[in-house]
């Protein structure tokens, strides 16, 4: 048997192709992890406790801090984010496949929906407000506090509900 440079090349090229398949086996590796990432169960409530302080500051905030409290609103909605967002990470009791897809349907849902509001809302915020200051206002885009809440929500909401109608 002969080893022309006929097979080396073709020696070089299998290499080269399972240095690739290596490469996309540690990315899938790597994405899987970041998917199946989830906290310990006992982090629920410090999500709970948290967005439920920031919420109670919220409301707290002008009668306890005065009218200069917008540093103090802006920390209380990184605050709530972080905390739903725990919440919507912690693992549940029973973590089987049932209920990861069941998570990832909610996420794909409050993906859709979250989309959906955010090109929608301004235009509704405008003609609503349109009507009600009598044609004085201008166009607004969405924060993202107010996009980024409105698809924790969405995503929490929907995981339970498809989580108890299983």
């Amino acid at each position: 048997m002969s080893y022309g440079k006929n097979n080396f090349t073709n020696y070089k090229i299998y290499l080269s192709i399972m240095k690739t398949e290596c490469y996309m086996q540690k990315e899938q590796r790597a994405l899987q992890k970041l998917i199946n990432f989830r906290l310990p169960r006992q982090f629920m409530t410090v999500g709970i406790v948290l967005a439920l302080i920031a919420i109670v500051f919220m409301f707290l905030r002008k009668p306890l801090f005065g009218e200069d409290s917008e540093t103090i609103r802006f920390a209380l909605q990184k605050v709530l984010l972080v905390g739903m967002l725990i919440m919507s990470i912690t693992r549940d009791k029973e973590e089987d496949e049932m209920i990861v897809q069941l998570r990832m349907q909610s996420y794909a849902w409050a993906f859709v929906t979250g989309v959906i509001y955010a090109l929608i809302m301004p235009y509704v915020e405008f003609g609503v407000s349109s009507v009600v200051n009598e044609g004085n206002e201008t166009f607004k885009n969405l924060g993202d506090f107010q996009v980024l809440l409105f698809m924790l929500l969405v995503q929490l909401m929907c995981y339970h509900v498809l989580k108890r109608y299983r």
